[in-house]
């Protein structure tokens, strides 16, 4: 469940913030693509490590992806 809800925040402010296709964010912050698709579905595990390059991205702190997950995790 966690990994659904974190795939989705991340395609959630990928398409609102930039707009970019999974491809054109993925090349922007160089990440695989197939990876990128795999998380946005749930299907994958996030490392902090990708998920805080995820966030420089999106030009957002750790702390605002996270900020919603109070209010969905319980």
């Amino acid at each position: 469940m966690v990994k659904e809800i974190v795939g989705k925040r991340v395609r959630d402010l990928r398409i609102n913030r930039t707009n970019m296709s999974q491809e054109e964010f993925a090349k922007k912050i160089n990440m695989n693509r197939t990876y990128l698709s795999r998380l946005e579905s749930g299907k994958q595990n996030i490392t902090i490590d990708n998920l805080n390059n995820i966030c420089n991205g999106l030009e957002i702190s750790l702390k605002i992806f996270f900020e919603i997950f109070d209010e969905e995790i319980n």
